[in-house]
């Protein structure tokens, strides 16, 4: 296997752990779980908590915005592009109700030859958000 390349950027939010934004190996970028959050901080589009940081209520349109905004700040901070993603494995909270308004805005960032997509329900998330994107893109080495 050959080396790969750490990108990390400031226009997308800092991680909740000891990882990358991604990593680049060959033409393949690997892009770690990334969510709504903002890269400023302060608080999480479409998303209202209470005085304990719990959910009180979300609006999931709003989060896939500003998801799809994070993913695309590592892409071009590493030098890829939007359309170079093959691969989006989409983790929500509440697959049940949000699935629709998710399938919806996602229509808007992609269409039906785009990358390939696996959605799946999680019981939660590390930060309090309701939707995460791990994507593979197939970019330039640089």
């Amino acid at each position: 296997m050959g080396t790969s390349d750490t990108i990390k950027t400031k226009n997308a939010p800092p991680p909740v752990g000891a990882y990358p934004h991604a990593k680049r190996l060959g033409n393949l970028l690997f892009l770690s779980g990334i969510g709504p959050r903002s890269a400023t901080g302060g608080a999480i589009p479409g998303v209202t908590l209470n005085d304990k940081g719990e959910i009180t209520s979300y609006d999931i349109e709003a989060q896939c915005h500003a998801v799809f905004a994070n993913v695309r700040a590592v892409l071009e901070s590493a030098g890829a592009q939007w359309d170079d993603l093959v691969d989006v494995t989409v983790y929500l909270t509440n697959i049940r109700n949000d699935f629709e308004a998710y399938n919806r805005v996602y229509a808007q960032y992609f269409s039906s030859d785009g990358p390939t997509r696996t959605t799946v329900e999680v019981n939660r998330l590390p930060t309090p958000i309701a939707i995460e994107l791990k994507c593979i893109a197939e970019a330039k080495t640089k």
